[in-house]
């Protein structure tokens, strides 16, 4: 865990850094796998050049290089960090969810097989998971608290 030690007295206390505050919409997404409107993301239609972080612990998930238009109303990208993501069978027992793996938080679903790039591999993101650090500024340290 990202920690900071401080000796006070002869006990050792911890402090912890919490995860990022969200707003209502984006902890239903994010904490209880909600999915967001088709097109309502700030991220659809978006291909400047950068990091997709994760909204809640800044853990760096995809490069803008990965982004790529799947036509399906949310952000797609064809690749992912190495160890970014989990993978997890989706409660309907079709599809496979993909979440941060530092934090936990829901990200959206992964497809395999459809054509649309060379990896064959479309990884459906919610905008309201992640969130965009361009190429010149500094990524946020990440959070750990689990």
């Amino acid at each position: 865990m990202m920690e900071e030690t401080f000796k006070i007295c002869q006990g050792v206390y911890r402090v912890y850094m919490s995860y990022n505050e969200l707003t209502p919409e984006q902890e239903r997404v994010m904490v209880h796998r909600a999915t967001e409107a088709p097109f309502s993301g700030e991220y659809d239609n978006f291909y400047d050049e950068g990091t997709f972080i994760c909204r809640r612990c800044n853990s760096p998930l995809f490069s803008s290089k990965s982004k790529f238009n799947a036509g399906c109303g949310w952000p797609s990208f064809d690749d992912s960090f190495p160890n970014a993501i989990k993978r997890v069978p989706d409660p309907d027992g079709m599809r496979t969810e993909i979440e941060c793996k530092n934090c936990g938080a829901h990200l959206g679903h992964e497809f395999i097989g459809e054509g649309l790039t060379y990896k064959n591999t479309r990884n459906c993101v919610n905008s309201l998971s992640i969130h965009f650090i361009p190429n010149h500024e500094e990524l946020p340290k990440i959070i750990n608290e689990r």
